[in-house]
């Protein structure tokens, strides 16, 4: 593994510690290191088919949000730089070295050389340039990438193979947003093609792969980008990649995908449910898994809703969910209950279980508070109106809906009437942006707390409509924050305002399940729980 270029100490100091403090990213059950057994040389050649569940709607990195969708997409755009899963650490990929100031607002990254898209164009400052004075103008599906430059100054094309991302104030969490997907480098003909046009059309990357094939709901398929020579620090092979082809075939019944795996119809599957898990193992096929960092699954409540205005009705929700047994009736073994709005694999995760224990004796006392009454029915009523909240969500996992049934049960256990409402996937993101919605079930992965400003921070998105407050100060304040002792105590008092108000409900943490064929070896997460696939071959 390549060690991390040469910086300047004195710039370099505060943001390394940052980085590598409190990163507690582990594995579960089959390792997160590779897949396959046996023994062997790898080999190049060959097609991986990969199942998945679900399709954004959308082939451009830069817009995802979706795992499913992201396993694919992620193949064909290199980034910056890297993120080792088993330590946080930021290493070279597209940029060899960086330079940091003291305040961390200024970002200088040094090319590497010799770059080219598969259009043939080549990597230089001023393609970094374009991306990123683009990104402010993605739209609906483009928030999460906007929330990582948000703040920017300026960007500065230095030389040809030199640029300069300098933020109003103190950003800390950008060094490790250039190491995901989302801010993954197109080309600069990519860039200038609508929103719109990159989601139905792909993009022109620099990655190991290319898009050759995009069919809406059916599948996406990758070929081999020949002369690729640019890998991230962390892969092991240099040079292009194993596998010839990679197709991903949308298969929404998990049942379905796991048969296909089985009889060897596909290499790999995601989402591996607890019902197929008996069934896979042993055998031909291994489970892989992972806990994903960042905000866990939960209860995106809409805190603009005359209903859930009231903090009393909310917490009443918080302590009547029931997550031990969520995350042992529903989901792959292994899966925690969530004890924080962030996942234990984050960075500066604090362990707040002692607030979200189950007490549905404390959950009826909130609502009497709140002057709500319960029915003949046993659902409470308050001025003649139902105490009844409409969950929106979304098929892309199988545990969403078995495990919003369970939500719905203990609910109504304490007088709440639930409603499950499913919308389409492609569907997500201008869901959130309209705010026309009670509740909303999800979870954004991202190995930096930072992810918290992004999704609750009532001065960027401000997607579930929180009031302004305190929090705001945290948030922004962790965001600035260069000292490593100071962003840990800033984050910690944002995950405590976000559970003791409960403006959001955590339920579980969402732990990534693939099944993959032991004839597939060196299938990897990232830091993201993602897959990486340059390394991966079959045999």
């Amino acid at each position: 593994m390549t060690a991390l270029p040469v910086l300047r100490p004195s710039r370099w100091a505060p943001l390394a510690a940052l980085l590598t403090a409190s990163v507690l990213l582990t594995a579960c059950g089959s390792g997160d290191g590779g897949s396959g057994g046996g023994s062997g040389r790898p080999k190049s050649g060959g097609t991986l088919t990969f199942a998945v569940g679900s399709d954004a709607g959308c082939v451009d990195p830069q817009q995802v949000g979706s795992n499913d969708t992201i396993y694919s997409v992620r193949q064909t755009v290199d980034s910056l730089t890297d993120q080792d899963p088993a330590t946080g650490r930021i290493v070279p990929w597209l940029a060899k070295s960086w330079d940091i100031n003291s305040d961390a607002t200024r970002f200088t990254f040094h090319l590497r050389s010799g770059v080219t898209f598969s259009d043939g164009s080549a990597l230089t400052a001023q393609v970094v340039k374009d991306n990123f004075d683009a990104v402010p103008k993605l739209g609906a599906l483009g928030t999460l990438a906007e929330g990582y430059l948000s703040g920017v100054q300026s960007t500065t094309v230095v030389d040809p193979l030199t640029v300069k991302v300098t933020f109003k104030q103190p950003n800390t969490q950008f060094l490790q947003a250039t190491s995901t997907h989302t801010l993954g480098i197109e080309s600069s003909a990519s860039v200038r093609k609508t929103p719109q046009q990159k989601c139905s059309d792909g993009i022109v990357g620099s990655g190991p792969f290319v898009l050759k094939q995009y069919v809406q709901n059916q599948s996406i398929t990758l070929a081999k980008r020949t002369g690729y020579a640019w890998g991230s620090a962390l892969w092991s092979k240099k040079g292009e990649a194993y596998l010839d082809k990679l197709v991903f075939k949308v298969v929404p019944e998990a049942g379905v995908r796991a048969g296909s795996l089985q009889s060897g119809q596909v290499d790999a599957i995601s989402s591996v449910g607890k019902a197929n898990e008996v069934a896979l193992k042993g055998g031909q096929v291994a489970l892989q898994r992972r806990a994903n960092p960042g905000v866990v699954f939960g209860l995106g409540l809409n805190n603009a809703r005359p209903l859930l205005k009231d903090a009393r009705v909310r917490q009443a929700i918080q302590v009547a969910v029931d997550r031990s047994q969520i995350a042992d009736t529903v989901f792959p073994t292994g899966t925690r209950p969530a004890t924080s709005v962030l996942a234990h694999t984050t960075p500066d995760y604090s362990d707040l279980s002692s607030d979200l224990s189950t007490d549905t004796a404390k959950a009826k006392s909130l609502l009497d508070q709140a002057g709500w009454r319960a029915g003949g029915d046993g659902i409470r009523t308050k001025d003649g109106k139902r105490l009844s909240l409409t969950i929106t969500w979304f098929p892309n996992s199988a545990t969403n809906q078995p495990a919003l049934e369970l939500v719905q049960q203990q609910l109504k256990a304490v007088g709440i009437d639930v409603v499950l409402k499913q919308l389409q996937v492609t569907q997500f993101a201008t869901t959130l942006q309209s705010g026309d919605f009670d509740v909303v079930w999800g979870n954004v992965t991202r190995s930096d707390p930072d992810i918290l400003r992004s999704s609750f921070s009532t001065r960027l998105g401000n997607f579930y409509h929180l009031p302004a407050s305190s929090l705001d100060t945290a948030l922004s304040g962790q965001a600035a924050a260069t000292d490593t002792a100071k962003r840990g105590k800033l984050v910690a008092e944002a995950q405590r305002l976000l559970v003791q108000n409960a403006y959001y409900v955590p339920v579980v943490e969402l732990q990534t399940q693939l099944g993959v064929s032991k004839k597939v070896h060196d299938l990897a997460f990232d830091s993201g729980s993602r897959v990486q696939l340059h390394d991966t071959w079959i045999g």
